[in-house]
């Protein structure tokens, strides 16, 4: 949601007319414009309009960047570990025990990274939290001038934000969700989002992971096996870098040829440094 949506959704709670985020404020100019005088209130004529406004935004920016993540890691990783033990002239049998225990043991690892990063953060949110409830409790007059800096750098004059510092300083519950949201950029964490985070890395990493293991599977010859497993993972990584790349905003194709290259680099690097100790 635009800035600006989000700050007029804020405000709307001062007055308590508005228990939902649709009911922001609308320049009664585009009301009238849109709408004919029909006797309903500004207010309703708000929802209405806001209710034929359908926006689309993607909300889920926290759990695709887990599952970029730990998939990107789950088929780089395995793959040049695989891909070294082939240049060692390892068997097939022996690459895919070390794959498959690599694959666990990376799992767990990455998703404890997830939870441990998430866990911070929360923590972080409460801890800053508690410092903002108590400046509002010892310097109430500096956090109104707070309140007031905000809004001026959004172009909004004294005679203007006066009322809302007022009406802020009022409501002491909307007055510390609006400094922690418009001073400090800090939403309320989703006290579930550390275990979610952790769950989703180490199973993109499984399933990103078990992709260059695959051939070893069918393959009982090594040599054999690495050409499939480079042929697979390549495919992988370019699809993986094409859906990362239309979800993140990137340029897909970009994304695709960039996420093959760091896969292929890897793996290289992995299999001629096996070669070169083997000799």
């Amino acid at each position: 949601m635009p800035l600006h949506l989000l700050f007029t959704s804020s405000l709307s709670k001062l007055y308590s007319v508005a228990p939902s985020v649709d009911s922001f404020f609308v320049p009664s100019e585009l009301v009238r414009n849109v709408m004919a005088p029909n006797g309903h209130s500004d207010l309703e004529k708000q929802r209405l309009l806001l209710h034929d406004h359908e926006e689309k935004h993607f909300t889920s920016s926290e759990v695709v960047r887990d599952i970029i993540l730990g998939v990107s890691d789950g088929l780089t990783v395995p793959f040049a570990l695989a891909a070294g033990l082939s240049g060692a002239d390892v068997p097939s049998s022996i690459i895919l025990i070390a794959g498959i225990a690599e694959v666990v043991a990376g799992s767990i690892s990455m998703g404890l990274g997830g939870y441990l990063a998430a866990k911070s953060e929360t923590d972080h949110y409460y801890r800053e939290l508690k410092r903002e409830q108590e400046e509002i409790i010892s310097v109430p007059d500096i956090e109104a001038a707070e309140i007031a800096e905000i809004l001026a750098q959004y172009g909004v004059e004294p005679h203007e934000y006066e009322p809302v510092v007022n009406a802020l300083r009022r409501n002491p519950q909307a007055w510390l969700d609006f400094m922690m949201k418009f001073e400090l950029g800090l939403e309320k964490p989703n006290p579930m989002r550390a275990l979610q985070s952790a769950a989703t890395i180490a199973f993109s990493y499984i399933v990103g992971g078990m992709v260059p293991l695959i051939p070893y599977m069918a393959i009982p010859i090594a040599d054999k096996a690495v050409l499939a497993s480079v042929g697979i993972t390549l495919i992988a990584l370019l699809i993986f870098g094409f859906v990362k790349g239309h979800f993140t905003g990137d340029r897909p194709f970009r994304s695709a040829l960039q996420t093959a290259l760091i896969g292929a680099v890897a793996s290289a690097a992995a299999y001629s440094i096996a070669k070169l100790f083997r000799t």
